[in-house]
């Protein structure tokens, strides 16, 4: 047995919450897994996990040896970076999660760029507008857009993402153009369930006061491309990030509102588990990251 793989596997049972999962996460059998763990409980007389049928659950021992196995990796990888340095690339695999929109207008065309200076990475980008468990799912580095809540991870805003109102040259054909946010009332809204508080849209004049209104929607979705394409195909005004409507903008096939008004920004963050050493794999990622969007709002770039 090799108890470094041991380690792992242990640790991505946990993670993950089956063997099946463990295994597609550490790209092995379940029949591995499930000797890995056996060869484990065996050398330690130990049960690691209650199994059922229908689930498995940490035993104490199986809580202490887990979070001793995190440090444990921990410190192996802090070791290969030390001994490493700066004579190697950084290698191995980095997960790295996005929303949707975002990933495909914006990350996307970046990545390549990343794995041509560190080609010993093997990048794999997921994309979801659902909340991510970086645990679970195995995610190393998580970028979001908006608000930060979670506590448990390192946030560290890099940029900002501007808003805009925007609908299709048919909608004002039909229902006229809105010459106030009031106006807005009068007129179909497309709700982003993104957000919390999403019905109260808000957008400071060019004489720097802020307006806000209670948009009434018809439509709403957790997609801003989605919410795009509703409003390019004259479903109604939609207010989402400017990286999910520029191209609609610029194209002609959506039409910009109060130009000259700003929107309140939101945060661009990358995110990683709090550790006392970072793998250096998750550091080049960051720092590629803050390079490319650091001092940035997201309205011209």
């Amino acid at each position: 047995m090799d108890t470094l793989d041991a380690i792992k596997t242990v640790i991505a049972v946990v993670e993950s919450g089956s063997f099946t999962a463990a295994s597609e996460r550490l790209n092995i059998s379940k029949a591995l897994v499930s000797k890995y763990i056996n060869e484990i409980e065996q050398s330690l007389d130990v049960r690691l996990f209650n199994r059922t049928t229908r689930k498995i659950s940490l035993t104490e021992s199986g809580s202490n040896y887990y979070q001793h196995a995190l440090q444990v990796l921990e410190r192996y990888e802090f070791m290969l970076d030390e001994v490493v340095g700066e004579q190697s690339s950084p290698k191995g695999k980095l997960r790295v999660s996005a929303p949707v929109t975002f990933g495909e207008n914006w990350m996307a065309e970046l990545i390549p760029e990343f794995c041509l200076s560190y080609p010993q990475i093997d990048f794999e980008l997921v994309l979801s507008n659902h909340p991510v468990d970086m645990l679970e799912e195995g995610i190393d580095v998580r970028v979001k857009v908006g608000n930060v809540e979670d506590s448990s991870l390192i946030a560290r805003r890099i940029s900002a993402v501007s808003r805009v109102m925007c609908t299709s040259q048919a909608y004002l054909d039909k229902h006229g153009q809105p010459q106030t946010l009031q106006d807005l009332i009068q007129h179909k809204c497309i709700l982003d369930t993104n957000f919390t508080n999403g019905k109260v849209w808000s957008m400071t004049d060019p004489k720097g006061q802020k307006e806000s209104v209670e948009i009434k929607s018809q439509l709403a979705c957790n997609s801003p491309q989605a919410i795009i394409n509703m409003a390019k195909a004259g479903g109604g005004i939609a207010f989402v990030s400017l990286h999910a409507a520029i191209e609609g903008i610029t194209s002609g096939e959506l039409v910009e509102l109060f130009p000259d008004h700003q929107s309140e920004n939101l945060g661009l963050y990358v995110m990683y588990p709090h550790r006392k050493h970072v793998s250096r794999k998750v550091r080049c990622f960051v720092e590629f990251m803050q390079h490319k969007f650091e001092g940035k709002c997201l309205r011209d770039a």
